[in-house]
């Protein structure tokens, strides 16, 4: 039976690949890509875009197409057998990228074609690809001496190891833990579909009674709702000790060697190309111009905020105090007072709203937003190749002409990675043959499943995930660059990158969209103008203490990297010192957050977790146009789609930025939106 990732479709075939297939197609087609690097060094004779970057460009999306469905199976539907052959790839494919990135033939010829006097002549898209890949070969060690390229590989190779390793054991220490509760009245306080989702994940597993899980939508509903303070007590251990020393694992998952290794490697790979330290090298390909900049902007929005958060903190306190005589807020309490508070202040709850957002509901609406916004057309297909039977596909089209397509992965399950994100399948690129390759998404959620016959029904924090992640997914597949290595998300600068999802949450709290997404699950109703008005009257509820908490991620992760010294640097007494100076909530001793902090340690977010807030400046004062001139105004959406979706990373962001906003982005919008200022 021929090998299906040798012979790569238009879209993924992921029922026809099989574990044992892996290794053998990524050996083969390592091999091939060595041999014709080197027959396209050999002939080259005038060095050109058609000569040298075309067929490396040919040669990398080949092996991005076996290897794309390969990664996403392992993170939505692992077992051990795939777990066992992604793993088996990992060293080899990081080899081979080092190997690329410290190719001297290659680096002199896109030497020489940067010096070519038709450098010129190439567009402006061609020319980044170029400049971007003189600048990665740098970052990839092409100027060290051997022994120091040895020194490197293994450095990458054994990242890309330990960076995986810290995913598993997160992903393993979440599935290792449940509670089986034999009473329904153990979890008094859970809304009905919280308490009929237990009682369906019980079944599933042949148990009778009601299952809590470490799973996001079970977790979340636990620590908000259950008047069992000892439950509340109970799964919070869990899920904050998940895959460390403390806590019901007893230290079977424990990320805390696998952490240490990781930032001493990182430290010395950063020195190894001539960087003070992690921090510093991670901004090479940023936005930001130093490690000061970011310290001090994260600081500064800190001690704008920390006043609000105190005194969020504060009025929480009083209620959990005069209202039930609760004297000792713990970190357990902190969900369960804040929604009893958030129902006193404004009469609205998540589980009020959630029955207007049925998904079926919000996917129409969201399509209906993007439509409005970018001139597209989104309709789904049913028949296509599926990884599991909740996978779902869909079109975007333009006047009729298909310009790209997104695959969809919603709901909770076991053996499924935690978290939502956009990853990209296919990239826009125009093929040799003239033709050009439409850019394919995955989006991946983890919101509860439907219960019973009722679909699923969405809190609002969720309805905006959705349209988190639909925008970074229209950022990759509304580009109009054909040149793969700066179309979509590729070459955006990381602290830019979550400019377009931080965007289009906006729409979720516009009244005009709302009535767009929701509509009550058995009658249609869209959301009631007494309850909209207090949702946003809600909008900015404990937005103090929520901004406090991400610039607490955001300064532990960047100063960690900025400062870390093997030896003396205690992981736990850096976030115990940001803490001690941003933080209006001090968590038990017990807490390791950073044990399952994947955004740093297993994703893209090392010494850029900043970004997020960076980007978030970047957002708010773009949706301020919006504000300014009309939501749905066709021609803001025009120039925000032709100047940023369109032109993935085919220029600098703040380039593009200026082209859309007529200035350098200004701090004050997500103050404002944030509810920090007036």
């Amino acid at each position: 039976m021929s090998n299906p990732m040798l012979n790569p479709q238009v879209l993924p075939a992921f029922s026809q690949i099989k574990p044992e297939q892996i290794e053998p197609a990524i050996d083969q087609l390592l091999e091939d890509n060595r041999k014709q690097v080197a027959e396209i060094l050999a002939q080259l004779q005038e060095v050109s875009w058609d000569s040298l970057v075309a067929p490396l460009e040919e040669m990398n999306d080949r092996l991005a197409k076996a290897w794309s469905p390969v990664s996403h199976m392992n993170s939505v539907v692992n077992t051990d057998e795939l777990r066992d052959a992604y793993n088996a790839c990992l060293p080899k494919l990081s080899q081979y990228w080092t190997e690329m990135g410290q190719n001297q033939g290659l680096y002199e010829a896109f030497k020489q074609l940067a010096d070519h006097p038709d450098f010129a002549q190439l567009d402006e898209a061609q020319q980044k690809v170029v400049t971007n890949t003189l600048r990665d070969f740098r970052l990839s060690g092409i100027a060290l001496n051997d022994s120091d390229k040895q020194r490197y590989a293994e450095l990458q190779q054994k990242l890309s190891e330990l960076t995986t390793k810290f995913s598993e054991n997160v992903m393993d220490a979440t599935d290792a833990w449940s509670k089986l509760l034999a009473s329904e009245e153990d979890l008094t306080g859970l809304p009905p579909m919280a308490i009929a989702a237990a009682k369906q994940m019980a079944e599933a597993k042949g148990e009778e009674g009601w299952l809590v899980t470490l799973d996001f939508p079970s977790y979340l509903a636990t620590i908000t709702y259950a008047d069992d303070r000892e439950l509340r007590k109970e799964i919070y251990t869990a899920f904050s000790t998940r895959a460390s020393d403390q806590g019901p694992g007893d230290g079977q998952w424990d990320n805390s060697g696998v952490m240490t290794e990781i930032l001493e490697l990182r430290l010395e790979l950063a020195k190894l190309l001539g960087f003070a330290n992690y921090a510093e090298y991670s901004l090479a390909t940023k936005m930001a111009d130093s490690t000061d900049q970011v310290v001090g902007f994260l600081t500064d929005l800190a001690e704008k905020s920390l006043p609000v958060a105190k005194q969020d903190y504060a009025q929480l306190s009083a209620f959990a105090k005069d209202e039930y005589g609760v004297t000792d807020l713990q970190a357990w309490d902190l969900a369960y007072f804040g929604e009893k508070l958030k129902q006193a202040k404004y009469a609205i709850s998540e589980e009020q709203i959630r029955p207007y957002f049925p998904l079926p509901k919000v996917l129409d609406g969201l399509f209906g937003v993007a439509g409005k916004l970018f001139d597209i057309e989104i309709s789904e297909v049913t028949e296509f190749d599926r990884w599991h039977k909740d996978a779902r596909l869909f079109e975007i089209s333009r006047n009729g002409q298909l310009i790209a397509r997104f695959f969809m992965d919603l709901y909770a399950r076991e053996k499924k990675r935690g978290g939502a994100w956009m990853d990209d399948c296919r990239v826009r690129r125009r093929l040799d043959d003239g033709s050009l390759q439409l850019p394919v998404a995955y989006l991946v959620c983890n919101f509860s499943s439907p219960v019973g016959d009722d679909p699923a029904l969405l809190t609002h924090n969720e309805v905006t995930t959705l349209f988190h992640e639909f925008g970074h997914g229209l950022h990759h597949m509304l580009t109009q660059i054909e040149c793969a290595d700066v179309s979509g998300i590729n070459g955006v600068a990381w602290d830019a990158v979550e400019l377009p999802s931080q965007f289009l949450e906006n729409w979720c709290y516009e009244p005009e969209a709302l009535a767009l997404i929701s509509g009550h699950y058995l009658t249609g109703e869209t959301l009631p103008e007494d309850l909209l008005q207090k949702m946003l009257a809600a909008k900015n509820y404990q937005s103090g203490m929520m901004m406090v908490r991400q610039l607490e991620f955001s300064l532990f992760d960047f100063i960690l990297h900025r400062d870390y010294q093997p030896g003396t640097t205690v992981i736990q007494e850096v976030l115990d010192k940001v803490r001690s100076e941003v933080a209006v909530v001090t968590p038990p001793s017990f807490n390791r957050f950073q044990h399952g902090f994947s955004h740093i340690f297993a994703g893209g977010y090392a010494a850029g977790y900043y970004s997020y807030k960076w980007a978030e400046v970047l957002s708010a004062d773009a949706f301020s146009r919006f504000e300014e001139e009309g939501i749905f105004n066709t021609q803001t959406g025009s120039d925000f789609r032709a100047n940023i979706l369109e032109m993935g990373g085919s220029k600098e962001p703040m380039e593009l930025f200026i082209a859309f906003r007529g200035r350098e982005p200004e701090v004050d919008a997500l103050l404002r939106h944030s509810g920090i200022t007036e």
